[in-house]
This record gives structure tokens, sequence and C-alpha cells, in this order.
């Protein structure tokens, strides 16, 4: 694993974050009711200060924002400059004045003082060193401050990645890799009773970690449902390090797994489940 967050960084700032920028409506339509999950944990009211980590588009920065109306300050962090161009117009739209963004690895960044909320949408699975940057972001919370993130469970309880992503390695004969389950990405947290003591190691006390599940909508037919696997999760990575001539064969793949999985109409919609965790800065 590595010792700093700068493989994550050059990800988000290239390809991966200008695709993540382009496909932003898809992907807050599809994380909303998740971050959702994890705003109802948060239990933001008027005049707070909050914190967003790992912000992306800043659909949860914006939704923060109006929960603390003007009074309130709301900051969303995030390492993609692409992400944060889209963020930041979005807040300008919106009138937004008290919410701002900054271009920031939160897990060793100056950060915002006297916090009353420190939140995430899926945005705090990506650290080299979990403990450490909770230790971090907690020194900048109030004594009375709060925690509410929501994160993936494993990758084999959310057939939305995991039943893509064996076709396609079956497709272009790839075995499944034997690497590190606690490796910055996706799923790293996907152990509650690791997150638990990774946030216990930072100084947190009254630990609650709660599983939600929705179904996430991939597409009205098993082929656009393909399609949209190979330009996001898992399945896009394989694309992308794949010879482009494989493309085909692995959307071919990827449609046949999951066509028995189509709902009456044909669309296709799988489990997503998440583990959302909330806990007090002590």
């Amino acid at each position: 694993m590595p010792a700093d967050n700068s493989a994550q960084i050059a990800e988000w700032n290239g390809p991966l974050g200008a695709r993540w920028a382009t496909q932003q409506q898809e992907m807050d339509a599809l994380t909303a009711p998740y971050g959702q999950d994890a705003l109802n944990a948060a239990a933001t009211v008027s005049g707070e200060r909050v914190l967003d980590v790992g912000c992306g588009c800043g659909a949860s920065t914006l939704a923060l924002g109006r929960a603390v109306g003007a009074n309130g300050v709301v900051v969303g962090a995030d390492v993609s400059r692409p992400m944060l161009e889209i963020a930041r117009r979005r807040a300008a739209d919106a009138g937004l004045a008290h919410v701002t963004f900054a271009e920031a690895d939160t897990s060793s960044a100056d950060l915002p003082k006297d916090l009353d909320l420190i939140f995430s949408r899926f945005g705090v699975m990506f650290f080299a060193e979990p403990a450490a940057a909770f230790a971090h972001m907690r020194r900048a919370m109030k004594g009375t401050g709060r925690l509410a993130f929501v994160c993936w469970r494993a990758a084999k309880d959310n057939p939305w990645a995991s039943v893509p992503v064996a076709a396609a390695r079956q497709a272009l004969k790839l075995e499944a890799p034997a690497g590190d389950p606690h490796a910055p990405g996706p799923f790293a947290f996907a152990d509650h009773a690791r997150v638990s003591a990774i946030l216990a190691e930072a100084g947190f006390r009254e630990i609650e970690i709660e599983p939600f599940e929705h179904l996430m909508p991939l597409g009205s037919n098993p082929r656009a449902a393909a399609e949209y696997a190979t330009r996001s999760g898992p399945v896009s990575r394989l694309v992308r390090e794949a010879s482009p001539e494989n493309a085909p064969r692995i959307i071919e793949a990827v449609e046949k797994a999951i066509t028995p999985l189509a709902a009456r109409d044909g669309s296709i919609a799988l489990p997503g489940r998440t583990w959302v965790v909330a806990a007090k800065a002590g």
C-alpha cells in the first residue's frame, strides 16, 4: 500500500476524474439514495459548519448547504480538479454563497476549524493510511462534532459491480486479482469491524454502523446496462486496460451475464449494499 495518496490523486485528475465529470448527472441519479441515507444519519441543522470529504461534483455538498442555510458554512473537498469545476459552477448557479470548494487531500491538508460535521458520500475509502487520515480530520472538529459517511459493503454483496466484472474478466481470460482487500478503492471499507477499529484508533467514539440497500438501475435493457457498465464501475477499468478491440467482447459477455437478472420489463436494476457509519468526535 502506498505511503501517501499520490496514486489516487493522479487517477482522479486523469481520465477517471474527467469521465466522472462528464457523467455527473448519471452518477448523481445512481448514488442519490445512498447519499440520502448518510444525510439522514448526519441530521444536519441550520447554522452548522460542515466539511464534505470527497465531494466530487458537489451533489452532496449542495444538499448540505441547503440544510445548514445561509447562516452555516459548507466546504466540499476533493482532489479532482475536473469534478470541482462542475461543483463550483453548480453552487454558483444555485446561489449558495456559503458553499465553497477546495482542491485538497483531507488526510493531510489544512482544514476548516470547529467543524460540527464531517460528511462523505463514498469519498473516504481511498486513503492510503485511513486511521491517520481520520485522526487528522477529527482534530478539525468541535468536541461535540459528528461524523457521518456511506461506503460500499463487499464487492460480492454488490451485484451491480461483481456480476459485470466477473463476466468481463472471463471474456478477457483474466484471473481475479489476489490483491489486498483493504487497499484504497471503492470496497476498502467492506469489513465493518475494520472500519470501527479505524475510527476508534482515530479517536472517535459512539461508533454506529448500519447496513442499507437499494436497487441500482443500470439500464432499460441488458444491452444498455452492459454498455453503461463499460463506462463506470470496475468494468470500466478493465476496458481502459484492455485493447480497444476487446470492448465489444466485454459488452457481449456482460450482457449475457446480466440478462437472466432482468425485470419483467427487461430493465436491469441490481442491489447496491452499503454501510452508513456515524460517530462522535469525543
